[in-house]
């Protein structure tokens, strides 16, 4: 005969099922992960956020005047912005250009006359197409160009005509803070050809958009960090000396102003106390009438440099003539003086 459970165990049996039931639904509070950036200690960042924020300053300025070169030469209505500035090694560079990529090579020259490698520039063919289109009496409107494009003859010597304007606006943006001298150089036609830069030198890449019609393509200005070091190192110095110089010609300037204003003359009145009289009283003063200044015998007198307060004295005697004795200076000299009777 099976067991029969008591009401006991019936209850006990119910309780436990309840329990862990409830167990069940309850559902632990999802714990969230913080994500963390992975760090590349084989090629560490060499420019702080500061100078890649300020070179994109730099370029956004750079894209304003580009736009309205492009306007002039092509007679169109254009956009230029600045998509991103990234630091990155030259290799990720040169394995993102296809064989049939042409790089345009730039000069720079720096005031300290440094030997420094090159700025590549690189513009995506579909772009470059439509500009040399409409140079040649076309509307610039061919959409069938693909990145595998290869220039002609004649196309690649208008590339080297209408690249020499984006170069030369180089020296205009960065004249704010240093001359610098941006002159074309040549095309390299075989990117993978180029050993100008160390492949694993650091660049930084300013990415900028242009939309010319319903043609958009893409520029890569390519700057080497050994010529990007040299800038930022000439523009610490020239900040450096600037203020220096500052302080030299401020101290100077105060020096020159003190001599040349050193033999004014100015009035010194000592103030001996202050009276409050009406009209009839001043009318009746006569010879003999003593003034009472409400103010004690030793009490400190105000000496008044041009109408304003700069000192506290005492009044005394020097070489049988009246005199004051300057015992500290008062330390609100914009005061004006009291406009009632001063005696």
């Amino acid at each position: 005969m099976a067991d029969v459970l008591s009401q006991s165990q019936i209850d006990a049996l119910l309780n436990s099922m309840q329990n862990s039931g409830a167990e069940e639904v309850e559902e632990k509070p999802k714990v969230v992960e913080k994500e963390y950036k992975k760090y590349d200690f084989f090629s560490p960042k060499k420019y702080t956020k500061d100078k890649l924020k300020m070179l994109s300053s730099i370029y956004d300025n750079y894209s304003r005047i580009f736009t309205s070169q492009i306007n002039g030469l092509f007679r169109v209505v254009s956009e230029v912005e600045v998509m991103g500035v990234e630091e990155q090694r030259y290799y990720e560079f040169g394995n993102a250009l296809n064989d049939s990529d042409v790089l345009t090579v730039a000069d720079v020259e720096l005031p300290d006359h440094s030997n420094n490698p090159p700025v590549l520039i690189h513009i995506s063919p579909l772009l470059m197409a439509s500009m040399i289109d409409r140079m040649l009496g076309g509307t610039g409107t061919d959409l069938s160009i693909d990145i595998a494009y290869t220039y002609t003859d004649i196309e690649l010597a208008l590339y080297e005509k209408i690249m020499k304007y984006p170069i030369s606006i180089m020296n205009d943006v960065w004249s704010g803070y240093i001359n610098v001298n941006a002159v074309y150089s040549y095309i390299e036609e075989n990117p993978s050809m180029f050993q100008g830069i160390s492949v694993d030198e650091t660049v930084v890449i300013i990415m900028l958009h242009i939309k010319i019609n319903e043609i958009e393509g893409v520029m890569n200005i390519c700057i080497p960090g050994t010529l990007l070091s040299n800038i930022f190192e000439i523009i610490d110095k020239t900040k450096h000396l600037a203020k220096k110089n500052d302080s030299v010609q401020h101290r100077n300037s105060k020096e020159d102003i003190m001599e040349s204003i050193r033999e004014s003359k100015m009035d010194i009145m000592a103030q001996l106390g202050i009276a409050r009289l009406n009209l009839d009283d001043i009318y009746n003063l006569h010879v003999g009438d003593v003034i009472d200044l409400n103010k004690p015998q030793d009490s400190p007198i105000a000496l008044y440099i041009e109408g304003q307060p700069w000192f506290n004295g005492q009044l005394g005697v020097h070489n049988k003539n009246v005199a004051v004795k300057i015992d500290e200076r008062i330390l609100e000299p914009n005061r004006e003086p009291d406009e009632d009777l001063a005696v």
